[in-house]
């Protein structure tokens, strides 16, 4: 097992790195579920940009100079003044939106209109259970379905009062704090909304795909291929591809938390960035205000960041990584952290903190390529940042959530000890494993090895999610590792072929989630859904729909029936008593790494 390497304060310095990468053995292991498939997942057809040699690397005392040179320091000002006015703008649209939502309703509404667990309701009331029907902003409805207790909640009159309750074993938002050990997270990813991936929304790439000289291939050039409809086809995108009603069946799917992935342009652009600035950010506001709703907690995933941290289609730009390595890599990194500081500073306000519980800095950080030490030295920057604003102990700010970099979570035992609410994200796809023969059964079984790792990771690092995995047991799907890709696996029509699956197909694959939800324990699986495809008339990459899955049956209906799954199949396991480092929930011994 890897064990963690201790460094000092001055190597944590936010600088670029040349710790060695991991070992061959670990990368070669068609069976271990961090290996070098895995790394590559989501690559482009052309190979990343190499690391910089050793004497190409700015020493630390260059790096400060760059960092501190006049013209950055301007820039980094202009950064922070024009994102503040962006999240002040972004908290003046969410008063002016209460405001008229209040002016609006008038007296349609008394405080507690409830349609009641089986009626229909009215589009005056503010609360409801299974059966009422719920009016949407564009003025369209639906009937609210939740066969595990759950209720909404909303009134216009208080935006921010308590708001709904999932499901009945779920605490209310707003009104019962969560507690972790004893409650567990039954999460799902709402991928590809405000940062694309072509694999998730083929339609949305295939309409620019081949039609000009812009290769497009990631959210960069497929914005400069948009043009000047760029923006109307971008919030487009954003206001029909995940809406209220995904929230409302989310938690009657019986889950409880979202992961929203956010681009860096939710907050602002610089120089030849095409994407479209802010959009994204408002669409956010309005996910918040859907959560509270519904009773649903948000982890706030900064997906992706200046620069790209791994040069995968998903970071908003493939190719090269400049995140900590390579041009701007330093102050892409700066930017990132003035970025950090005004999201976790606008979450932890307290009409939101009870619904935006965690913040994760990176997502899939390319460890392989940046360095052990450059990664370190970013989370450390990034801790003391965030901590800085908002302070430490329980109800001071999110959890922090780091990607584990694709090391597996042992190597993190001891990394920041006696951290703040740090939580450890890891990624475990069966998909990328590059086990191409083993049976669907074999391979249901695989993700049980999970658990063990996850449950000592709760012991000795503190709160472990499982961030995302899927039911896929192959890298079958249209454009999974990019645009133009083809897949390794074998047999690739059959698994396309969602609806002509066989009831043994689909007991394999419902056995290779539940299998997966149980290991992971605090889970999001990735994602939601998945676009249609123009060219296929239909939805490719069906193992990574959940929606589509639970239709289906290999996702179950319940998410509670894959407690216990993989005790009836590993020998032994080290079961976690949900009693987590004190400092990993804000217990007093925590303290601030400075």
């Amino acid at each position: 097992m890897a064990q963690y390497h201790s460094i000092s304060r001055d190597e944590h310095e936010l600088s670029p790195s040349l710790a060695p990468a991991p070992s061959s053995d670990t990368l070669n292991d068609p069976h271990d579920p961090w290996n070098d498939e895995l790394v590559n997942m989501y690559q482009d057809d052309y190979p990343i940009q190499p690391r910089t040699p050793a004497n190409k690397f700015p020493t630390r005392a260059m790096s400060r100079r760059i960092v501190q040179q006049k013209t950055r320091r301007k820039r980094m000002i202009w950064i922070g003044v024009g994102a503040l006015v962006i999240v002040v703008a972004a908290v003046a649209v969410g008063v002016a939106l209460a405001l008229t939502r209040k002016k609006s309703s008038g007296s349609g509404s008394s405080g507690s209109g409830s349609s009641g667990s089986g009626g229909t309701g009215s589009s005056s009331s503010t609360s409801g259970k299974t059966g009422s029907k719920v009016t949407m902003e564009d003025g369209s409805t639906f009937v609210y379905t939740n066969d595990f207790g759950g209720d909404w909640v909303m009134d216009p009159k208080l935006p921010f009062a308590a708001g709904g309750q999932a499901q009945s074993w779920t605490p209310r938002v707003g009104k019962d704090d969560w507690v972790w050990g004893q409650d567990v997270v039954k999460g799902v990813n709402l991928g590809g909304w405000l940062v694309t991936e072509p694999f998730i929304t083929p339609a949305l790439f295939e309409e620019y795909v081949g039609k000009s000289n812009i290769d497009v291939l990631d959210e960069w050039t497929l914005s400069q291929a948009m043009g000047a409809d760029l923006a109307t086809k971008m919030e487009n995108h954003y206001k029909t591809f995940i809406t209220e009603q995904d929230f409302a069946e989310i938690a009657g799917a019986g889950l409880n938390w979202v992961r929203i992935p956010l681009g860096f342009w939710a907050i602002e652009t610089i120089n030849d960035e095409p994407f479209l600035v802010g959009t994204s950010w408002s669409y956010f506001l309005k996910a918040i205000q859907w959560a509270r709703k519904y009773g649903i907690r948000i982890y706030l995933d900064l997906h992706a960041l200046p620069g790209s941290q791994n040069g995968w289609n998903h970071s908003g730009k493939s190719g090269q990584v400049n995140f900590m390595n390579g041009v701007m890599g330093i102050a892409n990194a700066q930017r990132t952290l003035t970025y950090l500081r005004i999201i976790t500073e606008f979450v932890s306000q307290p009409q939101y903190r009870d619904v935006v519980g965690i913040v994760g800095i990176v997502n899939e950080i390319l460890w392989g390529t940046i360095g052990q030490q450059a990664v370190q030295s970013f989370y450390l920057a990034a801790y003391e940042a965030i901590r800085k604003s908002t302070g430490t102990g329980s109800g001071s700010g999110p959890y922090i959530a780091i990607h584990e970099g694709f090391q597996g979570p042992a190597i993190w035992e001891g990394f920041l000890p006696g951290a703040d609410r740090l939580a450890l994200d890891q990624h475990p796809y069966l998909a990328f494993t590059g086990d191409t023969t083993s049976t669907p059964d074999e391979m249901a079984a695989k993700p049980c090895a999970w658990a063990v790792a996850t449950n000592q990771s709760q012991k000795a690092f503190g709160v472990t999610l499982g961030g995302e995995f899927s039911s896929a047991i192959n890298n079958c799907g249209l454009w999974l590792n990019g645009i133009g890709s083809t897949p390794s696996s074998p047999d690739c029509t059959t698994w396309d072929n969602w609806s002509a699956y066989t009831p043994a197909t689909v007991a394999s694959l419902r056995n290779v989630t539940l299998a997966s939800m149980d290991a992971l324990q605090n889970f999001f699986f990735w994602t939601w859904k998945i676009g249609n495809s123009t060219q296929l008339s239909t939805s490719s990459c069906p193992m990574w729909h959940y929606k589509l899955g639970l239709q289906q049956g290999w996702i179950p209906k319940d998410p509670r029936d894959a407690v216990g799954h993989c005790a009836r199949i590993l020998s032994s396991t080290q079961v976690f008593d949900g009693n987590y480092p004190s400092s990993a929930t804000g217990g007093v011994s925590c303290r601030s790494t400075t």
